[in-house]
């Protein structure tokens, strides 16, 4: 009798730890965010074997090495239009598949804490704030010390621009630029689609921009990438606008001409040829009092302040805040959305 007894409560205690354990787990967005968000802040970007990122980018060129040639350009449209809408499908199902399969497949209290595990990873391949911070301090120390190369070479990773030929101030147009655009792509825009559509929408976002990187410009994919590059502007339609509201309300908190900043958006937003790129691009220049031009496409704000090396830590300060202020909205939102 008393073993029967001993066994009840024995089996009792071990479901009620269980039921804590279970209930410990971090199962709510904004656990997921802080996760992801922590990883990139302490250790930057994962190896290149374990990026998921990289992974896309070897199959969109093994994609390409399979398209029609360049005498054929109608079927390079509808080939590239089949990888614009396949490629991001076949990521965010493959994603949504392994959560899935993880969720189902582990006992006990394991279970939440797997799914927490792999929804992180796979959360913070797709955004890369601390990462383009680096690469913008690395052009701006290269710039004070002198050391155009370095810089140079610098740039090489923030933007698609040739830099060899160069001079001081358009290296820090350059950087100045690629850290405002590339808020928006690395960083505002995949923390827009885990909210609007979890993470499988997040990786599905990274696919798209992805694509755009590779084949999405004039010249040798100008068929091949068109549709690539249409998608991409049609999901950063949203984001690339939210950048700029965000840059705007981040430099009025750190004493940024703010009016500029609202002036010039609205009035050289639009002469870019992308249709999104322009908008925190012309904030920023605004912000910064400053003219962010490439000769022969566009010149955006007023030159009313040099354009020197110490703008790009100013211009990464204001990302930075910014990137704090959506990184807390969408953490509020998507905390909200779950607990109804």
């Amino acid at each position: 009798m008393r073993e029967r007894r001993a066994g009840k409560h024995g089996a009792a205690g071990s479901e009620t730890m269980q039921m804590m354990i279970e209930g410990l787990a971090p199962t709510r967005p904004w656990a997921v965010l802080a996760g992801a968000m922590a990883i990139d802040v302490f250790f930057g970007e994962y190896p290149s074997a374990l990026h998921p990122v990289v992974a896309m980018g070897t199959c969109i060129t093994a994609l390409v090495k399979r398209a029609p040639g360049s005498a054929h350009p109608r079927w390079q449209l509808l080939y590239g239009a089949a990888m614009a809408l396949g490629v991001p499908a076949m990521c965010a199902g493959l994603t949504a598949a392994l959560l899935g399969l993880a969720g189902r497949g582990a006992l006990g209290a394991v279970g939440p804490w797997l799914v927490f595990a792999l929804e992180v990873y796979a959360f913070k391949a797709t955004f890369a704030l601390t990462a383009l911070g680096r690469a913008a301090r690395e052009v701006g120390r290269a710039l004070s010390g002198g050391d155009l190369s370095a810089a140079r070479a610098g740039l090489r990773s923030l933007c698609s621009r040739d830099p060899s030929a160069l001079g001081e101030g358009e290296l820090v147009a350059g950087a100045v630029e690629s850290v405002a655009e590339n808020a928006s792509d690395s960083f505002v825009a995949p923390l827009f689609f885990f909210l609007v559509a979890g993470i499988p929408g997040a990786m599905a976002y990274r696919a798209v921009n992805t694509l755009d990187a590779m084949v999405g410009y004039h010249g040798r994919y100008e068929y091949l990438g068109k549709a690539s590059a249409r998608l991409d502007d049609l999901a950063n339609l949203i984001p690339a606008r939210l950048t700029a509201v965000l840059l705007l309300f981040s430099g009025r908190l750190l004493g940024k001409d703010a009016a500029s900043g609202l002036a010039t958006w609205r009035r050289d937003a639009h002469r870019t040829e992308s249709p999104n790129a322009g908008r925190p691009m012309a904030t920023m220049a605004g912000l910064l009092r400053v003219r962010l031009s490439k000769p022969g496409h566009y010149a955006l704000g007023e030159p009313r302040e040099p354009l020197i090396a110490a703008k790009i830590a100013e211009a990464w300060q204001v990302v930075r805040l910014a990137g704090a202020l959506h990184f807390a909205l969408v953490a509020l939102l998507a905390e909200g959305r779950h607990a109804f």
